[in-house]
């Protein structure tokens, strides 16, 4: 399951990214899309290339990285700019799963 959302991730990162680049005028908007395309994509990858040694690090991977594009993909096509407090938790989520995917391989 994690490699199919890890995919499925990717490719919304890519659509956010094209988006932003080709289809938003306000620069604001389009460096959120860029943001948070980048962030998801690395995540996505990430995740499927540990997720054989350390499937709950992946899982934090993947869950931050689309909690923190999804955040800032809303934001970008209008919603609520209190959506920039959710935004860190991803990150968080994120610097966790880097973490224990680092434990993971020390403890091989």
């Amino acid at each position: 399951m994690i490699a199919i959302l890890a995919c499925l991730s990717a490719a919304l990162a890519i659509g956010a990214g094209a988006f932003g680049a080709h289809g938003v005028t306000d620069p604001k908007a389009a460096e959120w899309l860029r943001t948070g395309g980048l962030y998801q994509l690395i995540h996505a990858v990430a995740a499927i290339a540990i997720m054989g040694v350390a499937r709950g690090a992946a899982a934090l991977m993947l869950g931050g990285g689309a909690i923190f594009a999804i955040s800032l993909y809303v934001m970008a096509l209008g919603g609520p700019r209190w959506l920039g407090a959710v935004t860190p938790i991803g990150g968080t989520l994120m610097i966790a799963g880097w973490l224990w995917a680092a434990w993971a391989f020390a403890q091989r």
